[in-house]
């Protein structure tokens, strides 16, 4: 609760549960003087909200009698904000309950107007994304993770691998990255003594303990999780040179699927896969010249996928339709939606 704005929200907090807390108390409660208090009630006054004084023994601060907070004021937007934030949180992965709850509760308290307009923003609106299945963990898990990664706190986790078996474990958790609908969280370690990457979906329970710990400095929770998973074994690995930059490796291959390293006459590519076929169209997009070590069932994957391009583009073209056999009628493109190319 450092920032002021925080504070002086939390006072009007304070003021709607206790009507007539003290000066004392108050401060003691934001963690601030009685001088800052008062400012924070003059504060509260000029938004709008009356804050009273009342002198004496007895006194303390309280809201005016019969003020009532108006609808959540957000400007059009933060309202549009919230939506499309709250929206594409479900279309990434977040639990539809809870995002569906929440976009409920935000419309109800917002003005009649903002709340239409609002809406008609959630009629209206389609992604190109396509959905993620979710794989939601407890939020009391997430919850507590985060807060101990904050505070380096050392927790007391217990832990569901993928055969179903339940190990307990003392870590030291580093970050929480939310990727591909799935949450992780890094950390050290202290059943194995090494840096892992946990599923927060399969924590059993999560309780934070009074230790503390020192996070190193090279701590890196996206890269961690983003080589862990690159690191996922599959039946084959493979060694690819590319010929070409590393920033431009980068660029088009994305860290879950291997590791890209500098050496002599390119980037090698290391990586490992469920299907061969698969990275054969990888490479194929990658559009430089490479050359693969291994395995050499990689090469026969890129022989088939040339020869299945190579057919397709051997294929005839249909014959053109014949122009007395019907009329066709085709709108500009400017009557029938279709910019130029340039507008996409």
């Amino acid at each position: 609760m450092s920032h002021p704005t925080t504070r002086v929200l939390a006072m009007l907090e304070l003021l709607q549960a206790h009507p007539g807390m003290g000066g004392a108390e108050l401060a003691r409660r934001l963690g601030v003087d009685r001088r800052t208090v008062r400012r924070y009630a003059a504060r509260l006054d000029e938004l709008g909200v009356p804050v009273v004084a009342d002198r004496g023994r007895h006194g303390g601060y309280r809201l005016m009698p019969g003020y009532k907070l108006p609808p959540l004021m957000l400007t059009d937007d933060e309202a549009a904000a919230v939506v499309l934030g709250l929206l594409a949180g479900r279309r990434v992965g977040l639990p539809a309950d809870a995002t569906e709850s929440a976009l409920a509760k935000v419309q109800r308290v917002l003005p009649a107007a903002l709340r239409d307009r609002v809406q008609a923003l959630r009629d209206t609106l389609d992604f190109t994304l396509a959905p993620r299945p979710a794989a939601a963990p407890a939020t009391d898990a997430v919850l507590t993770l985060a807060a101990a990664a904050r505070d380096t706190r050392r927790v007391r986790l217990r832990y569901r691998s993928w055969k179903g078996e339940d190990s307990e474990r003392d870590l030291d958790p580093h970050g929480l990255v939310f990727h591909s609908g799935r949450w992780y969280v890094t950390g050290h370690d202290h059943l194995s003594g090494q840096i892992r990457t946990f599923r927060v979906d399969r924590v059993v329970s999560a309780v934070a303990g009074a230790a503390t710990y020192t996070v190193p400095d090279d701590a890196d929770p996206v890269g961690r999780v983003t080589r862990s998973l690159a690191a996922v074994p599959y039946a084959h690995e493979v060694e690819v040179l590319l010929e070409t930059t590393l920033d431009h490796a980068r660029r088009r291959v994305p860290p879950t699927i291997g590791a890209l390293a500098p050496v002599d006459g390119g980037v090698l590519l290391t990586a490992r896969t469920e299907r061969l076929d698969g990275t054969a169209a990888l490479l194929a997009g990658l559009a430089v010249p490479f050359t693969v070590h291994r395995p050499d069932a990689l090469r026969d994957a890129v022989r088939d996928l040339a020869d299945a391009l190579r057919a397709h583009a051997d294929r005839p073209a249909p014959p053109a339709p014949d122009p007395t056999s019907g009329r066709q009628t085709r709108l500009p493109a400017a009557q029938d939606g279709l910019g130029p190319v340039g507008d996409l």
